[in-house]
Parts: structure tokens; sequence; C-alpha cells
């Protein structure tokens, strides 16, 4: 089952509580989308696998702690997810980074994909696919689903808030994979905007609201 963590950490409810107001602009807003981002990475990193390596240092050779194994991949879901990339190489630069672009069919209501590109190991990769929304899930299910298609075993969600409704179907959709929230919201109104939300995190973080 996919264990699903809200994050308590005080700096990233406080940067939350920011992005949430009407008057904050485009430029501020972007930098707090960045900052949440790099706080939420570094709580989901966490159980991230360690090897040890020697080294030599000035003094003498020791032991110390690298990342083990797989190497880690970040998956913005188009296009609002690329706010949160910036944020997510600053605490691990060596990352690659691909692209999911869906959008809804408006009579279906379904998502469909109209651009994919990933590195080409990402199947050997630690994957964190991010959006700072999670609303109805109907996108982030389906990126996902994408990448279990091309083969990617090791995925993670991150998303700065999530709606209820979300979860439910991101966490039946895909049990196997961890979801990393950083607040979960009281429900989606009748235009599945979550509320209280923020509106619009694409039209906010460029600024063509």
């Amino acid at each position: 089952m996919s264990k699903v963590h809200v994050m308590d950490h005080p700096l990233i409810q406080h940067k939350i509580g920011w992005i949430r107001r009407n008057e904050t602009g485009t430029k501020e807003f972007r930098t707090l989308i960045g900052e949440i981002a790099m706080l939420l990475c570094y709580e989901a990193t966490r159980d991230l696998k360690l090897a040890d390596i020697e080294v030599e240092t000035p003094i003498c050779k020791t032991t110390v702690k690298e990342l083990k194994g797989k190497k880690l991949a970040v998956v913005p879901i188009l296009r609002a997810g690329l706010g949160m990339v910036d944020g997510m190489l600053a605490m691990i630069p060596s990352a690659k980074v691909g692209h999911i672009g869906l959008y809804r069919d408006p009579e279906t209501l379904n998502p469909v994909e109209y651009y994919c590109k990933l590195p080409e190991d990402c199947s050997e990769r630690e994957v964190f696919v991010v959006d700072p929304m999670l609303a109805t899930g109907g996108s982030s299910v389906a990126a996902i689903q994408m990448l279990k298609d091309k083969g990617v075993k090791n995925i993670h969600f991150m998303c700065i808030i999530a709606a209820p409704e979300g979860v439910e179907n991101m966490t039946k959709a895909h049990p196997d994979v961890d979801v990393y929230i950083g607040a979960l919201d009281d429900h989606l109104n009748d235009h599945g905007y979550i509320v209280p939300g923020l509106g619009d995190a694409g039209d906010r973080i460029f600024g063509t609201k």
C-alpha cells in the first residue's frame, strides 16, 4: 500500500500560507513554490538508501556515506510542475529531468498525453513526479501510468496542496506509489478547484491569470 505523508514542517506550512494569499504576486509566488519544493524534497528523500565509501580527507582516510545504487530523476507534469523543478534540483543537482504533458479532453474529461520526454535510463532511476496541486488526481494518475508503461518501477509523487478526493484516487490507482503532500485541504468545489487552495497554480507561477 502507498504511504501518504502530509508534511508538518513549520517552514513548509509558513510558506504555503503565503502562496495561498490572493495578494502574493507572480515573482514571490514562483520563488516560494521553488522553496517549498526544496523543503518537500528534503523530507521526501529521507528514506533513500546509503552506502559506505572510503575517501581521503586532508587528515586521513575515512568512511563516509553516499546515495546507494539508483540515481534520481524529477518528472514535472506540465506546466505547473515546472515551478517545482529548480527547488528539487537545488537539493539533488545530479538528477535527470523528464517532462510529461497532459490536457483534459473537454468532452470525456479524461487526460490526454501531448508530450512525454524522459531520460533514457529512467526505468533504472528513482523517479519523483511533481505537480503543485493534486485535485481530482486525473492527470497525476495518468502521468504515473505513462511512466509505468515505459518500465519505470520506483515512483514517488510530490505535491504542495492536495484534496482528499485526489489522494483517494491516487492511492487506489497506484497503491505502490508513496505520496508526499505539503498541505491536505478540505474538498473540491463544483469546478474541480481545491478549497481553500490557492487558485490555478500554473497561472500564478507564470503570470497568466
